[in-house]
């Protein structure tokens, strides 16, 4: 049966930064249709939600700490989850769009757009659309060969070498933050800028590349 403007859409946020997902459901929250009926900062936790709540949409951070989006989407599915996905993210790397979009979240929502824009983004979502900017839909349509060429090693900078030489001694994002003097989310934001600058989708990945190629400037 069609979703009607009349029926409330039910929303789970999943983000491991609680101010953020705080003021996310606050928003949300006073948007009419729209009802967070949780938040939590882990895909255990989440997926326990989904197991006794229903859920129509989940607003999920990509980058969880030690885990990403393409695990919970992953458990999710085979615990039985049949709603929509929207990603929500401070940055990801182009490859990742493709992967996610193949498997079946519905769009990529940037942290730094207007709440306004979250609440289209998920009515749309909600009506079956996709949600991408230009910039990550030319790469869902960008042949699979042309995107997967390897990268070629690039210049490192500062930051992005201290926060790999904290990776290599295998700190977590809120470790490297404290040590180096930032947030959580800078740290973040480094390593997804790595990811896209070395052509890789995960830490391992990232430290396998590194040792490899980039052992000369660390």
């Amino acid at each position: 049966m069609p979703r009607t403007e009349e029926q409330t859409v039910r929303i789970l946020l999943l983000d491991d930064h609680a101010l953020f997902r705080e003021s996310v459901s606050r928003l949300l929250g006073a948007e009419p249709g729209f009802e967070v009926i949780a938040h939590c900062g882990t895909i255990v936790e989440a997926l326990q939600i989904l197991r006794h709540k229903s859920v129509d949409l989940v607003l999920l951070d990509f980058d969880l700490g030690e885990h990403d989006g393409r695990e919970f989407l992953q458990l999710a599915r085979e615990q039985g989850f049949t709603g929509k996905i929207l990603i929500v993210t401070a940055g990801i790397d182009s490859g990742a769009v493709s992967e996610l979009i193949r498997a079946g979240v519905s769009g990529v929502f940037h942290k730094h757009d207007s709440a306004a824009l979250l609440a289209q983004g998920i009515r749309d979502v909600m009506a079956g659309k996709i949600w991408l900017d230009q910039e990550q839909l030319q790469t869902v349509l960008t042949p699979e060969i042309a995107r997967s060429k390897p990268a070629e090693p690039r210049q490192l900078t500062d930051r992005e070498r201290r926060v790999l030489s904290f990776v290599l001694d295998g700190l977590a994002n809120k470790e490297i933050a404290a040590q180096i003097g930032v947030s959580e989310g800078s740290v973040k934001s480094t390593l997804q800028q790595l990811f896209s600058k070395t052509g890789v989708r995960t830490r391992s990945q990232l430290v396998r590349i590194l040792l490899e190629q980039y052992r000369d400037q660390i």
